[in-house]
């Protein structure tokens, strides 16, 4: 990387006022948060805060308020989740600008945690208001961005306050980047890219970015239908972007001009329907009918993925091979999963499906790297500047 990125390590915390912008944005169930993997994510970056008596100020968005206070939104259940992770009691304020945020920050001690009230709940936080960031800001008086999962949003969390204080990257956010980082610019090889998941359109940019230097890319899930449609294949009642055929071919035609293999499905999982359970069959590609559709990879495919998986120096997975919601059609991504842990390289996972196999099988921590990004890792890899990463740039703004 040209620029160096700030990192706590590069501001003077000791005992003053620190707000740390995360990204809680969790799934909560009967008014409890059901899975504290993000809470979690951001324990070391708390506790290095703690150890020099800093006053921490937490603020995160949860949901899609789009402005609007929404009771089943409401950070309550998230600040008892993170006392519960802590060890220690975290102040939870109803507001977050106003005079209760202000009185919380005031009053919080040294080695003390607060958290402010949902940022979405106020529109100026998604229009990057100046005068809403200016007002987050002077809650403190040092910020430091931990929430790589936001990082591609210029909102006045993200950006906009990292412009008016002394500001750094936290220690998931630096483990994001350096990470995202050594896959755009490292010269491993043989360099795999394992992509899954519903849309070619969602990867379009990932694939354009990364083909030149890749030595293979896997195709599962419901894009690799575009695929296979592209090059003549049946794929009955499957899920495909028609209008994406034609971006497929010059995709395969950028993949042979570089002297990438592209690998597709040999044998899928099909069935009549998604409820149709009972009615799924194993069959090979070419012998696909038209009345039914295709919602996981095969066994053979798996194998041979697995093979060209465990040749990789360098390893990005992104997607599920499969309608992962449904046990039934899940066999595909377990079996990635299997292989990508097993790989004898430096492995990067991004994708809430894929991350989910990996820990349902007990494998997440033989993976080098699990993003919490969704969308700001796709971004990344699509070789973007994400504004929340750019103003923590030495030399930014």
């Amino acid at each position: 990387m040209a620029r160096r990125m700030r990192t706590l390590r590069d501001l003077d915390v000791t005992e003053r006022r620190v707000l740390v912008r995360v990204d809680y944005n969790v799934p909560l169930e009967n008014g409890q948060v059901a899975d504290d993997t993000r809470i979690r994510a951001t324990v070391e970056t708390i506790r290095w805060l703690l150890d020099r008596r800093a006053r921490i100020i937490l603020c995160t968005h949860l949901g899609r308020p789009k402005g609007q206070v929404r009771e089943e939104l409401r950070l309550a259940p998230v600040a008892a989740a993170l006392s519960t992770v802590l060890g220690q009691s975290v102040r939870y304020v109803r507001d977050i600008v106003g005079p209760e945020a202000q009185e919380m920050a005031r009053r919080l001690q040294p080695g003390e945690v607060g958290l402010l009230e949902n940022l979405r709940f106020d529109p100026r936080e998604e229009q990057n208001d100046p005068e809403f960031a200016a007002a987050l800001a002077s809650l403190a008086e040092c910020y430091v961005n931990d929430a790589f999962g936001a990082a591609h949003r210029a909102h006045a969390s993200v950006v906009g306050v990292a412009k008016l204080l002394p500001s750094a990257a936290g220690f998931l956010m630096e483990r994001e980047v350096a990470a995202l980082e050594r896959v755009l610019h490292s010269t491993e090889r043989p360099f795999v890219l394992v992509l899954g998941g519903a849309k070619v359109s969602d990867k379009i940019g990932v694939i354009e970015n990364l083909l030149p230097r890749a030595d293979a890319l896997l195709l599962g899930g419901g894009m690799a239908n575009t695929f296979l449609r592209a090059q003549g294949f049946e794929v009955g009642r499957s899920l495909v972007e028609e209008d994406k055929v034609e971006e497929a071919r010059r995709l395969f035609a950028l993949a042979a001009k570089h002297g990438v293999r592209v690998e597709l499905p040999v044998d899928v999982v099909v069935a009549p329907s998604l409820s149709a359970v009972d009615a799924r069959q194993i069959i090979r590609v070419a012998e696909m009918p038209a009345d039914q559709a295709i919602y996981d990879i095969g066994p053979e495919t798996v194998r041979h993925f697995a093979a060209v998986i465990a040749t990789a120096q360098l390893l990005v997975w992104n997607g599920p091979m499969g309608v992962y919601e449904v046990p039934e059609f899940r066999e595909g991504t377990r079996g990635v999963a299997e292989a990508v842990a097993a790989c004898p390289g430096f492995t990067l996972v991004g994708g809430g499906d894929s991350v989910a196999a990996l820990k349902e099988l007990g494998l997440a921590d033989r993976v080098d790297h699990l993003s919490t990004g969704g969308g700001a890792t796709l971004e990344y890899l699509e070789g973007r500047e994400l504004p929340g990463v750019a103003v923590l740039m030495e030399g930014g703004e």
